[in-house]
């Protein structure tokens, strides 16, 4: 072999071993790149989901409530729920054939509930026969040692209270006209109203319930307070969410009414 074919088979031979390690570094680098471009859009994914949580948390509510109400002022910062176990419920013993005729007194009612204190200023003057009941079945006890039966987190944010049965079929023994329906427009139970449930018109008897997030509604359902503190308690219960993981049905975190005092002012 001469030196000159020989010297070329040296120089191929070199050529090819540093196109082979350039293959493999490239190689390498696409790597590298391709788990970068995984880190980042990961990232980015990550943060697009906690801003969306953080946008979506039900203190973020709609503006646009209605101007004709007190609308209460909402905790932007929600508690650490802090509960204490629920007591054992009431005989479901209390019962009247006609609703009380007395004259509604201005104040609040205040339910001492094992998570916490949750105070409504009644309308005595919006719905004077709603708020006259509601004070006479205070005074009763009939409110104490009973529990919220009812959360619903989707479509509408309430919490329902006010049956001594605990399944929704408890009540009084008496109904209720309607009174301070308000419009069909908007949102028209904003965070904050207390509203009596019912099974229809001039059905509603104790069962009520407060809103945690502004809501809309069929107009059917009587204004009958505000809640002026402890809303935060109840947008701490919805946050807990509903027991078994649906969206309408008992509080997965036990709502238990201690007892219920009502303060004339």
């Amino acid at each position: 072999m001469t030196s000159n074919k020989r010297e070329r088979e040296l120089a191929r031979a070199k050529y090819e071993r540093q196109q082979e390690r350039r293959a493999t570094e490239a190689e390498r680098r696409r790597r590298r790149q391709r788990v970068i471009a995984i880190v980042t859009v990961s990232v980015l994914v990550v943060g697009a989901l906690v801003w969306a949580g953080i946008s979506l948390r039900p203190d973020d509510t709609v503006a646009d409530a209605p101007t004709d109400a007190a609308t209460p002022t909402i905790a932007t910062e929600r508690p650490v729920l802090a509960c204490d176990e629920p007591g054992t419920p009431r005989a479901d013993t209390l019962s009247w054939d006609t609703a009380p005729d007395g004259e509604p007194q201005a104040g609040s009612i205040t339910l001492a509930t094992n998570c916490g204190d949750i105070v409504i200023d009644v309308l005595a003057d919006a719905a004077p026969r709603t708020v006259a009941s509601a004070q006479f079945l205070v005074n009763e006890g009939f409110y104490d040692s009973t529990t919220c039966h009812r959360l619903t987190t989707e479509g509408i944010y309430v919490l329902q209270c006010g049956d001594p049965a605990g399944n929704g079929t408890g009540g009084p023994g008496y109904s209720l006209p309607d009174e301070n329906l308000p419009s069909s427009e908007g949102v028209n139970y904003p965070a904050g109203t207390v509203a009596m449930a019912n099974a229809g018109q001039g059905t509603a008897g104790s069962q009520f319930f407060l809103v945690y997030e502004d809501t809309t509604l069929p107009p059917g359902y009587t204004v009958w307070g505000n809640v002026t503190q402890g809303l935060d308690v109840v947008q701490a219960i919805a946050q807990a969410g509903v027991s078994g993981g649906a969206t309408d049905g008992a509080p997965s975190q036990p709502v238990f009414i201690e007892k219920a005092t009502f303060s004339a002012g």
